[in-house]
């Protein structure tokens, strides 16, 4: 019988999964092994909405998570310079999805009703209210409620004390915070236990690795390989700072920025107490002092603070890839441990909750059932993370820029995955839609893809209507959502002053 986990390595992806595992599966005991000699990243993050049905499953307060997480709302992505790198090039990718996608064909409604029209904005008025600098919701609104869909921007490393507090006292997660020694083996291959330099030997029946890219168990223990994936996703180093408000009542903007440079992006977020900024780049198209020069420049940009040349700048390096397994015999790899691709569209997180739900769901009662779930687990994990490759090589192979040889190599064939290649074909000729992803629970929507796809001024042959596209049902929702936009925008407050309030009043429970 499966009656104890542990868990090797802390963070957000360990404190998550504990979190998860103890507040679902109670019959089982959960410890968590955290090694004092090891930092986390935390350089600031951005999630899915689904953070919020994680974090309300955990038992965690939104108030407390907003207030604690130095968190504030993210409705989507905001991609600038990408398409052409001209003034006016901007896109949107929302989190709500668009109105009466599934009743009709809206791409083909867009195109005969207003095709001058941003695509994003024609089917969803969150772009228009994320512009205007509007939160999602109000503060009469529960806790995990709102108007539109919505998920966060957070201090990473605050979430990971929030989330270990919470766990230790709340939901009876052991803590031992110790470095391992050795990984001990049982005669079948399974890992038996832990050494550890000061508490001793930690057995358990299932182990999660949980160590970031230094994989203890996965990778070192069981020598499981990397799957390359460098071809597609070349951006290997990242420049990250943690930029001061230079005002006390900021506009802290509710969208990830995510503006191209030279050779690849700059991320922005606005947390409640400053801005995450990091430069996500190809080592191959420019070295680190040129790209630290780039940053800077970005910085200088409309700073209201003197002090750019004196932000410090932390270097982390990327390998992108994910294991050709990531449950082998009983253990099991979650986050960095089990692979990593840059952070366009803020997919680490999002995989950790997906990971974490599914062994919770698939929690194996024996040892002899672990092995069918560990099959399950694989298959499904190996086509989310070809799906998570996939749909960032899209923003780069739908780009014209060619100003620099980073943005002409990002669109070549040659750096393009196979099944992406059969769907832009298919897409030449009719919009994506459900048909073309058919797991149970997708890492994007069609939806999103037609954000991207629309955002970045794709062309397909509009010859083959169909009287299912029901292009008057379109129209008339896309009319209904330029509408929303005044209503909406009369009602939502700004980010700032929500997020002041949920500090001096909270939200409603729900």
């Amino acid at each position: 019988m499966i009656k104890k986990i542990v868990i090797l390595g802390g963070g957000s992806a360990g404190w998550l999964t504990a979190g998860l595992i103890a507040a679902e599966c109670q019959a089982v005991e959960v410890v968590l092994v955290e090694s004092p000699e090891v930092s986390t990243i935390g350089v600031g993050e951005g999630t899915w909405p689904t953070m919020r049905n994680t974090l309300n499953k955990i038992g965690i307060s939104e108030t407390e998570f907003i207030r604690d997480c130095s968190a504030s709302f993210k409705q989507g992505s905001k991609f600038i310079g990408w398409t052409t790198g001209r003034g006016d090039d901007v896109y949107h990718h929302p989190f709500t999805l668009p109105s009466s996608g599934t009743e009709c064909n809206l791409v083909a409604a867009w195109r005969n009703y207003c095709p001058n029209v941003p695509f994003s904005e024609a089917v969803s008025f969150q772009s228009r209210i994320s512009d205007l600098g509007l939160a999602p919701k109000n503060i009469a609104m529960a806790e995990y409620a709102g108007a539109l869909n919505y998920g966060y921007h957070l201090d990473a490393d605050r979430l990971g004390v929030l989330l270990s507090d919470h766990c230790q006292r709340k939901l009876g997660v052991t803590v031992i915070r110790d470095h391992v020694t050795q990984v001990n083996s049982a005669e079948n291959g399974d890992v038996e236990s832990l050494m550890t330099k000061n508490s001793g030997i930690v057995q358990g029946d299932l182990f999660i690795d949980c160590s970031g890219g230094r994989s203890l168990l996965i990778g070192q223990h069981y020598g499981i390989k990397l799957i390359d994936q460098s071809k597609y996703s070349v951006n290997d180093r990242v420049l990250a700072a943690r930029v001061p408000y230079g005002s006390e009542r900021p506009d802290i903007a509710s969208m990830t920025m995510a503006t191209a440079m030279s050779a690849g992006w700059i991320w922005d977020i606005g947390l409640s107490t400053r801005r995450g900024v990091g430069y996500v780049y190809s080592s191959a198209y420019i070295d680190d002092e040129a790209a630290e020069n780039e940053l800077r420049e970005y910085l200088k940009k409309g700073a209201s603070h003197s002090n750019v040349d004196e932000i410090e700048l932390r270097q982390l390096r990327i390998a992108a890839g994910y294991r050709e397994k990531m449950w082998v015999n009983n253990c099991v790899a979650i986050g960095m441990s089990a692979g990593f691709i840059e952070p366009l569209e803020a997919s680490a997180l999002a995989l950790v909750e997906l990971s974490a739900k599914m062994i919770t769901n698939e929690m194996p009662m024996t040892r002899k059932t672990m092995e069918i779930v560990a099959q399950r687990f694989n298959r499904t994990f190996r086509y989310r993370w070809e799906k998570v490759v996939e749909f960032l090589k899209l923003h780069y192979v739908l780009s014209s820029r060619s100003d620099t040889q980073y943005w002409i190599d990002a669109r070549s064939p040659e750096s393009i995955p196979d099944g992406l290649n059969d769907l832009l074909e298919l897409w030449r000729y009719r919009a994506p839609s459900s048909y073309d992803f058919q797991s149970v629970e997708e890492v994007f929507p069609s939806a999103s893809y037609q954000y991207v796809l629309y955002g970045m001024g794709f062309r397909a042959n509009e010859t083959f209507g169909k009287k299912s596209d029901r292009v008057e049902v379109g129209i008339e929702a896309i009319k209904r959502n330029f509408e929303l936009v005044g209503k909406f925008s009369e009602r939502l407050p700004k980010n700032f002053d929500l997020i002041e309030k949920i500090r001096v009043h909270g939200l409603q429970k729900i």
